[in-house]
Formats: C-alpha cells, structure tokens, sequence
C-alpha cells in the first residue's frame, strides 16, 4: 500500500494532529535557525547595535595653546565653562523640554528654539548647545532636575580667556564658530560644526599651532538618554604654546599712556625688529567672541566712528606729516642739493607758480640750517629743498625705508600707504604731476600716506645706521615637551646707504629736536637716557583761511577736522635699543599729545631694564 493509502486509513482527528505537529515543528525549527543566525551568525553586528544604544561617544574640545609674553608671562589662556546641550535622538517633547529648560536657564523659550533649530546642521549624535558659559549655580540647578529633563546634558568646556582685556586684542585675535565655507576647506579638516577657530590676527593665521587635537568620552546611558556612568576616556591634546617679542610689562604702560585717545602706538627692538608693545585705540574685549558675541554687541562695533576693529598700527594711514622730514633730508644731502650747513631765509610762507604754502610759525624762522630746520620743524626749509630733489628722488629714497609698501607684518591685514610719484598720479588719477605737489609730499602732506608700523620701521632704520627690518611678532613656539616648533630669525630686508656724515647730522638733529631750547619734542626728554625725536602734525582738511587755522589751533574746530598728532622717536641716542612710533588721531600736535605717550613707553622700557638687569 503506498503512503497515501495508509494516509487515508487514518482516523480524521489523529490527520489533524500530526499535520499540526509537522507544522509547529517547522515553525520550530524556522524559530530555531532564526535565534542560531541571531545569535551566532550576526552576533557581532547587533552586539554592536546593543552598545550604540546604551552608550554616547562625545567629543572633548582641546584646549588651545597658551599665549605668552617674550618673558614667559601669560597673556591668553583657557578656564572651564559650563554649557547646557541636549541629545535630540533621546527628547520626546521638545516643546515641553526647552520651555522647562527656558525656566531654569532664565532664557527666553524663542531663543531655545532658535539655538534647537541652529542645531538641526549637527549630526543627530551631537550634543546641541542650548546654553554655554552658564553660572555654576545654574548647571547645578539643571542637573537637580535631571529626571525631569530626558536628553540634556551638562559639560565642561575649556573657553578662551584674554588675562589682558583689550590689551593687545588687534594682535591676538578672536575667536568664532566655524562656518560651512570653512569646513569644507582642507586646512580646516577634521573639524566639526559648531568648533570655535581663530577669525583674525594671531588666532587665524597660527590656528594649526593652537588648535590641539579633540579628545573623546565614552558614557553608558539608559532609555531616557540620562547618563548612568563614564566607559571608557580618550584625553584631549592641548595646542602649543606660543611665545610673542611682547614685553606684557612695557604692553601695559603704552596702554596706560594712551589711555581714551583714537590712533596707534608701536615700540620696536632697533637690532632685532621684534615688536615689544601695540596699542590700537579704541579697543575690543576679545572675550566677548569666545563666548558669542550678541548681534547687538557685534552692530555697536561696527557702527562706531573710531573703528574699534581695525588694527591701525598696521591699517591705518596717516600723512606723516613732519617725520617723513628726515627722508627728505638724507635725499637731499646724497643727491648733493643741500648739505647739512645749507641755509634758507624762512620768512613764513613759499611761493611757487602763484600758490602760497605756509610754514607752521607764521612770523617766519629766520636763517636756517638742517639741524634748525629739523629742531623747530621749519617746512619752508623742506618746500625748497624737496623741490630742488624733486617727486622721483624723494620717492625713491622713501621706499628704501619701507615707506609705500608692506614692511612684512607676520599677520594679515597690513597696508601699504603710498608714496606718490608721476606714474602713480597718471595711472590714479589720469593727471599730471605738479610742482606744487612736491612742495606738499616734501612735508609729509599730500599724497603721502604711511602706516605706524611703516614709521617705526624708519625710525629703527634711522637709528641702526639703515637696516630695514622685518617686524618680528613671534619669539618661538614649542610643543608641552619644550620641543622647538617655530623660531624665526632677525630679517633685513634691506641696508640703506647713507654717508657717516649724513646719519649723523639726521640724529644731531633729532636729538636737538627734544633736548635743546626750542625743539618741538622737548615733551618727551627723559632724565637719565638722551632721546632722538620728531614731532609730526598732519592736516585731515586744507584750511582756507587764517581764521579757520587759529581757530583749529585753539581746538574749537570739530573734532574730524583737527589734524593728527605724530611723534617718532629713539634712545639712546648713542647707543640705540628701541623705537617708538605714536599717532593720535586729531590730536592736533605732535609735541602735546603723541609725545607724551612716547616720553611714557621709553620711560617704562628703560625702567624695566634696570629692573631686570638689578634682578639678575
């Protein structure tokens, strides 16, 4: 009998049972190789599945790179912060959430859900940061009603801290929230949205050095999202330490000096060209970037006429007005117009093809030399001699001393100022050069724009026999093992050639200018150390009349049309260290307002050296 007939012998019921028998174990068996293929085969793959669930891997911002002064005092370092971020993945309501967290945090709710919306650009495993840099009291507050907050998470992140304020803050830089153009380009790779890098000056352009390498944290969480406990830690690699030609000391005494007036101030090394102080005024609290600043914050410095912003130690352009006279002077004694014992009638005013150009001292100064000419900052002695040289030899002579192009400032933003010559007039302007242009360049005025940097530059060239140098601002920057990472060396970038005679008749007269009877820089003469100086006022308006100039002289006139206020200097006189550039904007004259903070800078810097030599 074949299988089906015995198959039908069967009793009805005992057919059901055993095809439901067959079935369940078949099912079984399905059952069976299913939990085998769970449990062997992909094992590995959900295992791995379980423990994403159960844990968070989350990022540790590195620190960055402290910022010392050139003898090892900080100037910017790092301090915790606490920060309120949530999990999205882990909230269930987040309107009921962030208006719980609006309560505790004391923020407004649309301005949670503004920072939830900005969050959506992170991955979905990202923290989002609802509040950062929050009182210690607030995240214990939030962390009381953790149950009550599925999600949210309370960190610790290191925040950018300037020990200086707004000392030195066009220098450093500031820091920003890294934008979607910037993640996308190489030298930002590895980066994530919502980091902070440099945005201007030292923080930008040595970003690489201070960034440190991001560390991680591994924590076990429960079905809330609550952290339960720390797995496994990953530390953060700081950023190097970078050490500035700075001195925070002499920083602190230019700032002081300067106090609430508008302009630019720079000290320089005459034999290294290491930048020792910068003040740029008014100023900015960096801090308030580190944080993020507020668009109310962020419109108020924009908006302000002084442009706190801008660097104007290298941005700024100013006619230099009379220090650009000792340029002219070299000129002239090379080119064999005038020699140092030449003199000139001054009688107050110059007259070339009908126009009248004046001498600052209406009455006239008599019979003068170069040394009288460059103590009592007589321009008539300058017009006829600058225009003996003529536009192309005194143009040529000034950009020997980096006058009229960038001196090599180690960070962005430098400009070049101009020096005027016929080409550049034609090709400006499409107009011919005239003489009585050159009467104007040869006092610093007209065309000719320079930079505070620029000057300090000459005036270090001046004072070390014509070694233009490179502005140094970095002294070295090393790695947390003291490994040697970057330490740049002394650049000249060029020698100007001058005869013995000529350097020495510019420093005579220089020296005359603020120690003897009559010089206009007797403001900054110093006790103990012999300064060379020249004082510098330059005009932002021409004036029409006698009546505007007296009145500009006794400082009724607006404030944006008083001229600027210039002082350069040097010291010793005969053993030189450093130099000194200040411009303070509409601050009418040379002598009366820039020479008091230069008298303060040498003052301070030699003091300090005395220190320093007594203490070791």
């Amino acid at each position: 009998m074949g299988f089906d007939a015995k198959w039908t012998e069967l009793p009805s019921v005992q057919r059901r049972f055993l095809f439901f028998s067959a079935a369940a174990a078949i099912v079984f068996l399905l059952l069976g190789l299913r939990l085998w293929y769970l449990q062997v085969i992909s094992y590995g793959e959900y295992q791995e599945r379980s423990v994403r669930n159960r844990t968070r891997v989350l990022s540790l911002d590195a620190p960055r790179g402290p910022i010392y002064d050139r003898y090892g005092q900080l100037l910017v370092d790092n301090r915790p912060s606490f920060q309120i971020s949530v999990m999205r993945q882990d909230v269930e309501d987040q309107q009921l959430l962030l208006q719980h967290l609006s309560e505790l945090l004391k923020i407004e709710l649309p301005v949670l859900e503004e920072r939830w919306k900005d969050g959506r650009r992170f991955p979905i495993y990202r923290p989002v940061p609802l509040a950062t840099d929050v009182p210690r009291d607030v995240m214990e507050r939030v962390q009381e009603h953790g149950v009550e907050l599925p999600g949210v998470l309370t960190e610790v992140r290191p925040v950018r801290d300037y020990l200086e304020k707004g000392s030195a803050a066009h220098l450093v830089g500031y820091l920003g929230e890294i934008t979607e153009n910037e993640l996308v380009d190489e030298k930002y790779e590895g980066y994530q949205a919502g980091d902070f890098v440099g945005k201007i000056a030292l923080e930008k352009t040595f970003e690489a050095y201070l960034h440190g390498e991001k560390g991680r944290r591994l924590v076990e969480v429960d079905v809330k999202g609550k952290l339960l406990r720390q797995l496994q830690t990953e530390a953060a690699r700081p950023g190097n330490k970078v050490y500035l030609t700075l001195d925070r000391e002499l920083q602190r005494a230019a700032d002081v000096a300067f106090g609430d007036q508008s302009g630019a101030a720079i000290a320089l090394d005459i034999k290294s060209g290491d930048i020792l102080a910068m003040v740029s005024r008014p100023t900015f609290d960096p801090a308030l970037f580190a944080r993020g600043i507020a668009s109310e914050e962020w419109a108020s410095l924009l908006k302000d006429s002084r442009h706190p912003l801008q660097n104007k130690v290298i941005a700024g352009q100013y006619p230099p007005g009379s220090t650009f006279k000792m340029v002219v002077a070299l000129a002239a004694m090379r080119e064999g117009v005038a020699s140092r014992f030449r003199e000139i009638d001054c009688k107050g005013d110059f007259v070339i093809g009908g126009m009248r150009f004046r001498c600052w001292k209406k009455a006239g100064h008599g019979k003068t030399d170069l040394k009288k000419a460059l103590r009592e900052s007589c321009d008539v002695w300058f017009y006829q001699v600058g225009l003996e040289l003529g536009i192309d030899k005194l143009s040529a002579a000034a950009k020997e001393f980096g006058l009229g192009e960038p001196v090599g400032y180690p960070l962005p933003g430098e400009k070049r100022g101009v020096i005027p010559t016929r080409e550049w007039k034609r090709a400006r302007f499409n107009l011919p050069w005239y003489a009585g242009e050159t009467v104007n360049a040869s006092i610093g005025q007209g065309f000719v724009l320079a930079t505070p940097i620029q000057l300090a530059v000459m005036t270090a060239a001046m004072a070390n026999g014509g070694k233009v140098l490179t502005p140094q601002l970095i002294e070295r920057i090393e790695d947390w093992q003291g490994n040697i990472l970057l330490q740049p060396e002394v650049e000249v970038v060029r020698q100007v050639d001058y005869s013995a005679a000529a350097w020495q008749a510019i420093k005579g007269g220089m020296v005359a200018v603020v120690n003897e009877p009559r010089g206009t820089g007797r403001v900054a003469q110093l006790d103990q150390v012999v300064v060379a100086g020249k004082t510098g006022t330059s005009q932002v308006v021409r004036r029409k009349t006698d009546e505007e100039e007296e009145s500009d002289e006794g400082g009724d006139s607006p404030y944006r049309f008083r001229p600027h206020a210039l002082f350069i200097a040097f010291a010793p006189a005969d053993d030189p260290k450093v130099a000194v550039a200040v411009v303070v904007e509409h601050g009418q004259h040379g002598g009366s307002a820039a020479g008091p903070v230069a008298r303060s800078i040498l003052e301070k810097y030699f003091s300090l050296q005395q220190q320093r030599v007594e203490n070791n």
